[in-house]
């Protein structure tokens, strides 16, 4: 019996093989072990590794472990503390360490402080402790940051291609640069800024770059250019497309008026409004027609109950349409049947009103003149009713926005509605030097399509010379940039990958509430990446 627990102990604690295990206590949710370490097992010490195990004294360390059963794990160890046989070693004496159980000054054994490592470098502080505290395992947020950051960086190649973008460590302030491995996609560093002499320092440090993805930033180009200038630099297609959408955008603005639909012109005068008798609108129509309703059940013999059940109405509502004499007391309210100042002359105001003087401070005047004492407010609130839309005309429509018709200009013809379709054509129709520009995106489009830049020179020279299409000067910087944008239009690689790796640091980001430094922030990014890489290359055993 003694032989299978020993047995079982040894499984479940592979990492107590090298010490005498004395007693095992579960003390609540706590399991205690209390361990020593044989006397004939020799040491070396840790300045000149000649072995002894001649003692001096020893003392008691506490370590934590792993849980087990749902229990936290101490373990209480007796070690020695030896002698340095070595005449010509400083040391005088050191304290033994049990290979994968103790280390210098750690408190914890070398398995649980992996755990609680690959915890931190998951979910970081608070969402890493309230895990550990479930595990169990508990550890504060701070100390879950402080194993993170003693963690080693991942082992990087340097890459054959290297793509280099941007990404906000502060948005709007503060900038920081990502490397990324194109051929692997995996990230290989984080710079603390965007400026080109901290990229050309790292690609000086890192010989052995030979392909540049980058977008058409100069900082990047200028860095790349002075750190590898043996390396060649690919503009990066969708900032390509970006940079000529931005272009057709400014040029849609300037031409704002020709999104609207001229008005059309009027066949016959307009028609002068006239003043309504009473304030019959839908609402007074709907009180109207319930009023009469009531009435007519209740001198059916209806109850209120019935007539609301009958006329899907509260019953309330119902007492309120039944002790109304006429509808127009709940239409216009009863205080408007109070007697006003304005009774006298509302007459007058009709007249006026329908002669085409709608001038509320002109007929307040008027009406002082004839002997009125009341205020401008009470002619201006009366006024107001008849100022009101009628119901059949229909809303103004809206001329589609900038934005939108930058995004017809510049999408594809085969994926838009037909409705869509006809609103650029005719607007198209209205500018013809959005029509100009029209036509050569979509021969820019076709380029990126089809992966051929034997055309470039050709539509550069064409959309620099017609100023009138505002392409200009995205057309000058192609020129300045040739290169690059011809191997962005003929060769396989860009920077999708990196704007990849960017989603995944803001996604860190968001996990830290944002409130993480770089430091913290590279060593996640590196250290998941890592992770993911060995998962994919050695998946771990199913049971």
């Amino acid at each position: 019996m003694l032989d299978q627990c020993e047995e079982l102990l040894k499984t479940v604690f592979p990492h107590l093989g090298g010490v005498l295990v004395e007693q095992v206590v579960a003390e609540g949710g706590l399991l205690r072990i209390v361990a020593s370490t044989a006397s004939t097992i020799s040491a070396s010490c840790p300045d000149c590794e000649i072995l002894s195990r001649r003692r001096h004294s020893g003392y008691e360390r506490r370590l934590a472990d792993d849980a087990v059963g749902g229990r936290r794990v101490s373990i209480t160890l007796t070690i020695r503390r030896l002698f340095c046989d070595n005449p010509g070693c400083a040391r005088v004496t050191f304290a033994e360490q049990v290979d994968g159980l103790t280390v210098r000054y750690g408190r914890r054994t070398p398995q649980l402080t992996g755990l609680l490592g690959a915890i931190a470098v998951a979910l970081a502080g608070r969402a890493g402790e309230r895990l550990a505290a479930r595990l169990p395992a508990p550890v504060s947020d701070t100390t879950l940051l402080s194993l993170a950051m003693a963690l080693a960086d991942p082992y990087t190649q340097t890459p054959r291609v290297l793509g280099v973008d941007e990404f906000a460590t502060r948005k709007g302030h503060k900038y920081s640069t990502v490397l990324v491995d194109c051929e692997t996609h995996a990230p290989i560093d984080l710079l603390p800024d965007r400026e080109s002499a901290t990229f050309a320092a790292w690609l000086t440090d890192h010989p052995g770059v030979e392909i540049i993805c980058r977008d058409r930033g100069g900082a990047f180009a200028d860095g790349a250019r002075a750190g590898a200038p043996d390396a060649v630099q690919v503009a990066d297609l969708w900032h390509l497309w970006h940079n000529l959408a931005e272009a057709v955008k400014s040029l849609v603005s300037k031409h704002s008026s020709c999104l609207r639909e001229p008005a059309a012109a009027p066949d016959s005068p307009p028609e002068v409004l006239h003043p309504p008798l009473s304030n019959a609108g839908r609402l007074a129509e709907r009180v109207q027609q319930h009023h009469t309703a009531v009435h007519d059940l209740i001198g059916q013999g209806l109850t209120i109950r019935a007539v609301a059940r009958r006329l899907e109405l509260s019953r309330n509502t119902v007492r309120r349409y039944a002790r109304a004499v006429t509808w127009e007391e709940l239409a216009t309210g009863r205080w408007q049947n109070l007697p006003s100042t304005l009774d006298p002359h509302k007459p007058y105001l009709h007249r006026r009103w329908n002669e085409g003087h709608t001038s509320a401070v002109k007929l307040h005047a008027e009406l002082c003149e004839q002997g009125f004492t009341g205020s401008y407010s009470v002619v201006r609130d009366y006024l107001r009713r008849f100022r009101r839309t009628p119901d059949d005309a229909p809303p103004p429509t809206r001329p589609p926005g900038i934005r939108k018709v930058t995004g017809w200009i510049t999408r594809n013809p085969d994926r838009m509605g037909d409705d869509d379709q006809q609103k650029l054509k005719d607007i198209l129709a209205r500018c013809p030097e959005l029509e100009a520009a029209t036509g050569h995106v979509r021969t820019f489009a076709a380029m990126m399509a089809i992966r051929s830049a034997s055309r470039l020179p050709e539509w550069i020279a064409a959309a620099g010379a017609d100023t009138a299409i505002g392409l200009r000067g995205f057309a000058d910087g192609l020129l300045t940039d040739l290169d690059a944008v011809v191997l962005g239009l003929s060769t396989e690689w860009s920077s999708g990958c990196v704007e990849g790796r960017v989603t995944d640091i803001k996604l860190l980001k968001r996990q830290m509430g944002g409130r993480a430094g770089l430091p913290l922030l590279r060593k996640r990014v590196l250290l998941v990446a890592a992770d993911r890489r060995q998962h994919r290359v050695t998946p771990q055993a199913t049971h």
